[in-house]
């Protein structure tokens, strides 16, 4: 295929700088993006007069075969073509003739490739907050089913003090919430279209570049022609919000490998979700988790191959910029492979909620109600922490609970115990009283399940 910038050289280069020059395997995803904002392009120039109205329409006409044509199959794109935007040139002008050459009017692919790759991430942006919102629909239905079900709350990861399952699965809908909102600000400020750019110093041509944003529903065209074609920070931001989908995703697969191990007992993942082991019958692997926490260092990696790849050139394009796009596509696909996996994982996971409460007893997790229980009676809490951390060491040494230590014992420690004790360090009641804004009643559990369902309009 001849190479749209042949005339200054031959357009013979060696066959391996060819190979490695070639974008085509990546960038060619993008060819609806391209032919799209090619038609718009084309109406543009029709309609402001740089082109015939009768080549507008050819060239629209051609544009809109070729996309049928490879929706369809009928058309294959062709491995070898330098790149998706010379592949659909070229096609166009064998097809339609001297109108397809006029297509590049008073653009580049400078600023062509910059609004295909604002145009697809924009969908990909979409398509991923929808993916996230499905999960944060998933974990509220679950902490909805299990807002009473106590369960230890870790601090270090040791028992810290009681909370309850549906509080602890909203705390990661909470974080899904502002990742939705981190891709939804990073879409806004990538609302402007690099097309009319040029190469970098614009065109002498009278385009329209406001009705040419319009028709691809951008709100503006960008203010400067060099950073249009220059700048990929809408790229990096983007990456950096998938980045901290993954951290969550990644964090919460390392408590669901926590919660179905066989020393905590808490959840029991499906058999959809697991793998067996090759030699060990008894193993019922959660991979599927452990995939997604393994997975999240290669977004770490795009974000940082995207952040390198900026960092040291010079305005405005430079060929250094093709790497953005392999980078951002990995991390896109890498975020919703793991989301359409991880919502149905969770959905179907089976909670052990007799565990939850077993484990919820042992660890003296009520011994902060316990010194406020003191505190009550009118010791200064400082004193009653105190009292309390050798109440613990005493139970430690015994074998027992707080709330198996006789009350006889209590008196002994102080006269300040009384029958009303042992209503106060009950689990649960530890558990409910907590009635501030944002704890883990079931009244503050649905509370925030119906905010986090007004904020994403579940």
């Amino acid at each position: 295929m001849a190479k749209l910038w042949t005339g200054r050289t031959s357009g013979n280069i060696d066959p391996a700088a060819e190979s490695y020059n070639r974008s085509i395997a990546f960038d060619s995803r993008m060819w609806r993006e391209d032919i799209e904002a090619s038609i718009a392009h084309a109406e543009m120039l029709a309609k402001q007069g740089i082109i015939p109205h009768e080549a507008g329409e050819t060239i629209r006409l051609g544009l809109s075969e070729i996309f049928s044509d490879i929706e369809t199959g009928k058309l294959t794109i062709d491995p070898e073509a330098e790149d998706i935007h010379s592949f659909v040139e070229a096609e166009l002008t064998r097809r339609v003739g001297e109108a397809g050459k006029m297509l590049h009017t008073a653009r580049s692919r400078n600023d062509q490739v910059a609004q295909d790759l604002r145009l697809y991430l924009r969908s990909e942006g979409i398509a991923t907050a929808a993916l996230i919102k499905d999960l944060a629909r998933t974990l509220c239905e679950k902490a909805a089913e299990e807002k009473s079900t106590v369960m230890p709350g870790y601090t270090h990861l040791q028992r810290a003090q009681p909370i309850t399952f549906g509080h602890h699965l909203m705390a990661y809908a909470m974080m899904l919430t502002r990742d939705i909102g981190r891709i939804s600000d990073a879409l806004s400020r990538m609302d402007e279209t690099p097309i009319g750019s040029c190469a970098l110093a614009g065109t002498t041509y009278d385009t329209d570049r406001y009705y040419e944003a319009g028709l691809l529903d951008f709100s503006a065209p960008c203010r400067n022609s060099l950073d249009g074609v220059s700048d990929r920070d809408f790229a990096v931001e983007l990456c950096s919000a998938l980045a901290l989908v993954m951290t969550h995703l990644s964090r919460f697969s390392e408590e669901v490998i926590l919660w179905s191990s066989w020393e905590f007992r808490f959840a029991s993942l499906s058999d959809a979700y697991s793998t067996g082991s090759s030699i060990m019958p008894q193993k019922k692997n959660p991979d599927m988790a452990e995939l997604t926490r393994g997975k999240t260092g290669r977004v770490y990696g795009d974000l940082m191959a995207l952040l390198t790849m900026l960092k040291g050139i010079p305005l405005a394009y430079n060929k250094d910029m093709q790497e953005d796009k392999e980078a951002i596509f990995d991390a896109f696909d890498t975020v919703k492979a793991a989301l359409r996996v991880f919502a149905p994982m969770i959905a179907t996971m089976r909670v052990n909620r007799e565990n939850m409460r077993r484990a919820a007893e042992k660890g003296f997790i009520n011994a902060t109600d316990l010194a406020d229980y003191l505190v009550g009676k009118g010791m200064p809490f400082r004193t009653a922490y105190k009292l309390v951390g050798e109440i613990v060491s005493l139970c430690s040494e015994k074998g027992l609970t707080l709330e198996e230590l006789s009350l006889d014992e209590y008196k002994k420690l102080s006269p300040l115990f009384s029958e009303d004790l042992y209503p106060a360090i009950d689990i649960e009641a530890c558990c409910f009283k907590r009635t501030s804004l944002g704890g883990p009643t079931p009244e503050s559990v649905e509370a925030q399940i119906e905010y986090v369902k007004e904020k994403l309009g579940l």
